[in-house]
């Protein structure tokens, strides 16, 4: 067994590693930039803008990713083909789509609960300072969320290198899937288990980034 790990690992390597990682990094990107776009939504005084990101995040948190997959990817390409469209969302594209709305609506939260966090004397300051609300939101409220925010959303990303192996039930052939199959064809266990130690690996390199962001950012204290 050990001595097939090496040829494991690299075929693993090579095949299904980098579309677990495009997911993981294409759903971070996306997921953050809506997710803080949700937050302000959320924290809105307009109940025709904060009702609709509520219900939005209800749904996003209250039903399983897993549900979430296959609704944007047989769901949305059945509704397309009843329309008459020759276009079809791929596999991966809707997993990319499904992942970033779900975990916009964590990150959502986890950056309302950073920025609400911030005292409003510092709003307060920062208006007789003259800073307008865009000045006082970029230079004085977000460094401070970002702060706030990073143990959470550290644990979150941790959360989302293991849950890219959902992607398998709509078919994206990331590295959960080709260890599982090649496991099925009765080569051992030996797969599955340098694929876990894959996501140890990666999740382990999460959790250093994360620390190192928070440590740099120490002088907040």
């Amino acid at each position: 067994m050990i001595e097939k790990i090496p040829e494991i690992a690299q075929m693993l390597f090579h095949n299904g590693l980098n579309l677990t990682l495009e997911l993981f990094f294409l759903t971070l990107l996306f997921g953050l930039v809506l997710g803080l776009i949700l937050a302000c939504g959320r924290m809105a005084k307009l109940w025709i803008i904060q009702m609709p990101v509520r219900f939005y995040l209800l749904i996003m948190r209250g039903t399983p990713l897993i549900l979430q997959l296959y609704g944007f990817y047989f769901a949305i390409n059945l509704w397309l083909s009843d329309a008459g469209y020759i276009f079809r969302l791929d596999r991966m594209t809707a997993a990319v789509i499904a992942f970033s709305l779900n975990y916009a609506a964590y990150f959502a939260e986890i950056f309302r609960s950073g920025i609400q966090a911030i005292p409003k004397g510092q709003y307060e300051a920062a208006k007789v300072l003259g800073f307008n609300r865009r000045q006082t939101f970029f230079k004085i409220v977000l460094p401070q969320v970002v702060k706030i925010v990073i143990p959470p959303m550290g644990s979150e990303c941790m959360t989302l290198v293991k849950d890219t192996s959902l992607a398998h039930v709509i078919g994206v052939m990331e590295i959960y899937v080709v260890a599982a199959n090649n496991m099925a064809r009765g080569k051992g266990m030996e797969y599955l288990i340098v694929a876990g130690i894959f996501y140890l690996i990666m999740n382990t390199v999460v959790s250093r980034v994360f620390a190192t962001i928070e440590k740099r950012l120490n002088y907040y204290k």
